[in-house]
């Protein structure tokens, strides 16, 4: 379908500052079993994220981003190593604590949408907050003020096959954002769209998380859309991640600590 005319997105009161979480990775593995051996996809990852830290990863297909962005989200668990998310130890929780800690906390958007088809485009903003058990009133009001933040208070009663390829995405980002969550994690969330959409999408992430102070990492193959993030790093070597800012990374820690966190002890890794 093609993308019509939006409506033009007006900016909401900034946030107040501090909302987005602390992540640190050490040491992080992953490996799965093929034909009765271990698949190392991921070994000895380290990774500092900032409150409100903004951050692009890019390489090459099979690197192990989308894998490393599912266990950073609880969505899949690593084979060794820690993840602190405000200091809270990830890696100890329970399935039943984690799904909680996941709609809680977390916010994710995918290269597709996920929308329920059978739902309107404001039902479908609002099912996060359902879960959490939040008034259903409450649950429409957060659902349509963060729709129309996104340019789509017109098209609240739409379902998704009534929706662009650039809607249907804006209602994505409006789901994961509902409940401002402290991490918003993205995997190839414009991956679908023709270009001058995919930039307006990911300048409304940048905007969205400079309003709401939510810390935000973006997995892209796109290196024109990796370029509008302050801060980008190239995954390599089953999991390793280099900065790849240009002048060095210096935004909530210095160059020297960046370097640190983001290069694990052991670099033995191959290709």
């Amino acid at each position: 379908m093609t993308d019509a005319p939006e409506q033009q997105h007006q900016p909401a009161p900034s946030a107040e500052p501090g909302r987005g979480a602390r992540i640190e990775v050490r040491k992080l593995g992953k490996a799965y079993i093929h034909n009765g051996k271990p698949l190392e996809v991921l070994s000895d990852v380290d990774l500092l994220l900032e409150p409100g830290d903004m951050v692009a990863i890019v390489g090459a297909s099979g690197v192990g981003k989308s894998t490393f962005l599912q266990i950073l989200g609880t969505l899949d668990l690593p084979t060794s190593g820690s993840i602190k998310f405000d200091g809270e130890e990830l890696t100890r929780m329970n399935a039943s604590r984690l799904a909680e800690f996941r709609n809680q906390r977390i916010g994710f958007v995918f290269q597709f949408h996920h929308l329920l088809p059978e739902f309107t485009a404001l039902e479908n903003v609002m099912m996060p907050a359902l879960i959490q058990r939040t008034a259903i009133p409450r649950a429409r009001k957060l659902a349509a003020d963060i729709l129309g933040r996104v340019g789509l208070s017109h098209r609240l009663t739409h379902r998704p096959s009534e929706l662009s390829g650039g809607e249907q995405q804006r209602v994505a980002l409006a789901r994961a954002m509902v409940l401002e969550p402290s991490l918003l994690l993205a995997d190839e969330p414009t991956g679908n769209l023709d270009r001058s959409t995919g930039e307006a999408i990911h300048q409304l992430f940048l905007e969205l998380n400079q309003e709401r102070g939510s810390t935000l990492l973006v997995v892209t193959h796109n290196p024109d859309l990796a370029r509008l993030m302050p801060r980008r790093m190239r995954m390599v070597d089953r999991g390793r991640l280099v900065e790849d800012t240009e002048h060095g990374y210096r935004g909530t820690q210095s160059t020297e600590a960046s370097e640190q966190i983001a290069a694990p002890v052991g670099e033995g890794a191959s290709s």
